[in-house]
């Protein structure tokens, strides 16, 4: 078995979930100016696009869900390896944090690109 320190992960963590809680806060926002865009506009070129946004909204709220438990999980897993073997982890637990960053940055891509899709729909239609 081979280790490695765990110092990196924990910043990782603790980025990554501060960044989900913006995202979140963000869905709020951008839900609310929905529901402000469908109360003014009843055309149904408006309401197909409300509700794929809102269809949207939920999905990657579902998403972002998942993604903070598999944070949460890591961060648990690294903690015990951490308190196990004096501050160092398997070399395993990289690739898994490796396996993590990419699903955040995966994720993050697609929030981003959803937001500024509907930051044209907004444009059009406030």
């Amino acid at each position: 078995m081979s280790f490695t320190t765990v110092g990196h992960c924990g910043n990782d963590h603790a980025a990554w979930l501060k960044s989900i809680e913006f995202y979140e806060g963000e869905f709020d926002i951008l839900k609310a100016r929905l529901l402000e865009i469908a109360g003014k506009n009843s055309g149904t070129e408006v309401s197909q696009q409300v509700e794929h946004f809102q269809n949207q909204f939920i999905v990657q709220r579902n998403n972002i869900d998942v993604l903070k438990q598999h944070i949460h999980e890591h961060d648990g897993k690294v903690s015990k390896e951490a308190l196990a073997h004096s501050g160092k982890m398997d070399t395993a637990f990289v690739h898994q944090h490796q396996d993590l960053k990419e699903e955040f940055d995966s994720k993050e891509k697609v929030i981003n690109g959803l937001r500024h899709e509907f930051n044209q729909f907004l444009s059009k239609w406030m």
